[in-house]
């Protein structure tokens, strides 16, 4: 059993930036591919970045390629996601999600099997 909590959501003006952070229990967690996801309102949620259990593989979605960097730090069971440069559009819940099966990077979300209760960004214009 895996739990995850996110933190570091909060109120940003356009062009800033914040980290969020991704707490997770459990020894096996060095060996689970994990994803950042995004929901905002009305809309799908969505996949914005994946790293793989060694951090040797990254993914992200064309819409924050460049914007967005996600890393992993297996001795703390922490995943980070550092967002820049932050836009209205990027206003959303933020879910963190491990995939238990496989170490293969996941980039479908019915591959991960573990979620976070998510934390709000709000970025202000």
């Amino acid at each position: 059993q895996v739990q995850l909590v996110e933190s570091g959501g909060r109120l940003v003006q356009a062009g800033g930036s914040l980290r969020l952070s991704c707490a997770a229990s459990g020894r096996t967690f060095n060996s689970y591919p994990m994803g950042w996801f995004r929901q905002a309102p009305g809309k799908k949620r969505e996949l914005v970045a994946a790293i793989s259990w060694s951090s040797g593989s990254t993914y992200y979605a064309d819409s924050v390629k460049g914007q967005f960097t996600i890393s992993r730090d297996n001795a703390k069971n922490t995943v980070y996601l550092q967002m820049n440069s932050l836009k209205p559009e990027d206003t959303a819940v933020y879910y963190c999600a491990a995939k238990s099966k496989g170490r293969g990077m996941a980039t479908l979300r019915g591959e991960y099997d573990y979620w976070g209760q998510g934390t709000q960004v709000t970025v202000s214009s």
